[in-house]
């Protein structure tokens, strides 16, 4: 069983952006499907992100016990889906019998040192049809000390995300969000350099920028943004 601690802080801290959930969320349901496989699903974000989303199987994959844990104690105080299962581990250890519609990555793939040999492996969990689905922070000229703080790798842009898709797997769409975000983002890189932001930071990119680039995406045709969507498919 793969078991590591994750070493960043910012898990508890971003359960508070409650606006740049419901965006992205939105934004990725009319792409998941009913049997879905949440990967590092930490203390449950996405799960919950996702509660009023139609499905018959979510199963979560977390490797570190203390996050699987209290994900595990949320799905009992029913936060998530009636059907939400966790399991403490990685993708090495899935059963080469599962098999799902929708892999989920959501601020994942980032932390992942190899990974294109992560995507290829988990592709042979994909049911004819069925998606991967990424969201990671863009653009690695933002890579600030909060990146390396929690641990990311990289940031990616289209170009690089591209280079870690499974070859028989088709591009079903790329793009970006948060465009005001990316501001911020830029801000905190040449001017704050602060390894995490505060509360007041979460609340005001929440509260306000979240809501102006749900607009502004659009009018940019979500070319820009802070963070990336990969949306990947096996044919059917």
């Amino acid at each position: 069983m793969t078991k590591f601690e994750y070493e960043g802080a910012e898990l508890e801290l971003f359960s508070n952006a409650t606006n740049w959930k419901d965006y992205w969320s939105n934004e990725l349901q009319p792409y998941c499907g009913i049997n879905i496989l949440d990967v590092g699903a930490g203390i449950g974000a996405t799960a919950r992100a996702f509660r009023d989303h139609e499905c018959d199987r979510w199963f979560a994959l977390e490797p570190d016990e203390k996050l699987a844990t209290q994900a595990g104690l949320a799905a009992k105080a029913g936060e998530f889906q009636a059907n939400f299962k966790i399991q403490i581990g990685s993708t090495k250890e899935l059963d080469h019998s599962e098999l799902f519609d929708t892999i989920l990555y959501i601020d994942v793939l980032e932390h992942i040192s190899d990974h294109k040999e992560e995507l290829t492996r988990v592709a042979k969990h994909l049911l004819p049809g069925g998606r991967i689905i990424v969201l990671s922070p863009a653009h690695q000229w933002l890579f600030t000390p909060f990146d390396q703080a929690v641990g990311h790798v990289r940031r990616y842009n289209r170009d690089s995300l591209l280079s870690a898709k499974p070859e028989h797997l088709s591009v079903e769409r790329i793009f970006y969000l948060d465009s005001i975000g990316m501001m911020a983002s830029l801000g905190n890189r040449l001017v704050l350099r602060t390894a995490m932001p505060n509360l007041t930071q979460i609340k005001i990119w929440d509260d306000w920028m979240v809501p102006l680039s749900t607009v502004v995406d659009k009018l940019t045709f979500n070319r820009i943004g802070k963070s990336i969507v990969g949306i990947f498919q096996l044919p059917s």
